[in-house]
């Protein structure tokens, strides 16, 4: 056999490894149960159980184009039990601390608001996990919350999500469960990146692996956690992570680690209203942390090139040649990417685009390897994060 005949059959060999031995990454059914079904509310009054004191906790840098869509989600959720939000305004030059106070004081009824800064994050600590630091001991300054939610500023939240999140975790003794929120998927760019963004990090991640209690594989979403305070505090939470890139999977690695139960699924209306602007703040937010998730490590970037190449290249490149293994493969690869595409409710001809979306993955993944080896890193916020 020549060499496009071997790499075809390569290609297809991984795509039935994957679809049948790799945790059902391409699957989208993973939710969250209904907030309130009938009867569960009125169940846990009658027996007379407390809902848990929550302290929800929002970093945020420069966010005052997003604050008026979801800050008042936040201070209005329908939760039976005491809550508060701490927005922690890390050194914003739009004035979101500001605006947080306006929003909150035109919300009638709202949950308690503090706005605090925790002042420029000291060596070996990211922006963000400095934030949610100051803002956790802010909270616990004024009485013991059993559980944080840590949400970013972007992601807007339906009235019912504190309700749903803290009664999974209370009912399914969980230490942390984590909503993947909806990315927004409005412009041409967006439409063909975000799916694939979400296809790829439950590839790298598969939820039910994520889920299986004592299982190795361990993350969680950045944008929705909600997290037992206990928990935090045997897994050293945030310091412990002080300086990852990647904090949501570091902060899911660091429970299951302390023996902590991890639940990760994709959200159903938890969603984050940024905008993505053409294809550069795309490329900015994979290549922040692409070559972080490889460890940094020359050899992990080659390997993956490559598996890229096999996986998501070769297929069309030897199905085009007249190879049936490379059709065979390509339609197997299509098939794994549908339902991505239609949780996203993007037009169907996307899963037709995921070989040249792969390629720009491979770009930007070696564009953020480039980066940190000219010392350059990758910048976010305002930040640059070069890593360790």
């Amino acid at each position: 056999m020549n060499a496009l005949t071997w790499t075809s059959w390569l290609s297809l060999a991984a795509w039935l490894w994957l679809l049948l031995a790799h945790g059902g990454f391409w699957r989208t059914d993973v939710r969250l149960p209904d907030a309130d079904p009938a009867g569960e509310g009125a169940r846990a009054d009658a027996d007379g159980e407390p809902w848990p004191p929550v302290a929800i906790v929002v970093p945020a840098r420069d966010e005052a184009a997003v604050l008026p869509l979801t800050l008042p989600s936040l201070l209005t959720q329908r939760y039976p039990g005491p809550a508060e939000v701490v927005l922690v305004d890390d050194g914003s030059s739009d004035q979101t601390g500001d605006l947080a106070r306006t929003l909150a004081a035109s919300v009638p009824g709202a949950l308690p608001l503090t706005v605090c800064s925790p002042g420029p994050p000291p060596q070996g600590w990211t922006g963000k996990l400095w934030a949610v630091r100051h803002g956790v001991a802010v909270a616990r300054s004024r009485g013991a919350a059993t559980y944080l939610l840590l949400t970013d500023a972007d992601i807007a939240h339906p009235p019912d999500s504190l309700h749903a999140l803290v009664r999974a975790a209370r009912d399914g003794g969980l230490d942390l469960v984590s909503l993947m929120a909806r990315l927004r998927v409005t412009t041409g760019w967006e439409r063909l990146v975000v799916p694939a963004f979400v296809y790829f990090f439950a590839q790298l991640y598969p939820f039910s692996r994520v889920n299986r209690s004592g299982g190795r594989t361990a993350a969680a979403a950045g944008g929705c956690m909600l997290l037992h305070a206990d928990s935090a505090d045997r897994a050293g939470l945030p310091g412990s992570v002080r300086g990852a890139v990647i904090d949501d999977v570091a902060v899911g690695r660091a429970v299951k680690r302390g023996g902590g139960r991890v639940w990760l699924g994709l959200a159903e209306e938890v969603a984050s209203v940024r905008p993505y602007e053409g294809l550069a703040p795309l490329w900015a937010m994979v290549a922040r942390s692409a070559y972080a998730q490889l460890r940094y490590s020359r050899s992990l970037l080659a390997v993956t090139v490559a598996g890229l190449l096999l996986v998501y290249v070769a297929p069309p490149t030897t199905a085009l040649a007249g190879h049936a293994a490379g059709w065979a493969a390509w339609a197997l690869m299509t098939l794994s990417y549908l339902p991505a595409v239609r949780y996203h409710r993007v037009p169907w001809w996307v899963v037709l685009t995921l070989p040249a979306v792969a390629v720009l993955y491979l770009l930007m993944t070696v564009d953020s390897a480039v980066r940190h080896h000219r010392g350059a890193g990758a910048a976010w916020k305002g930040r640059t994060y070069a890593g360790t």
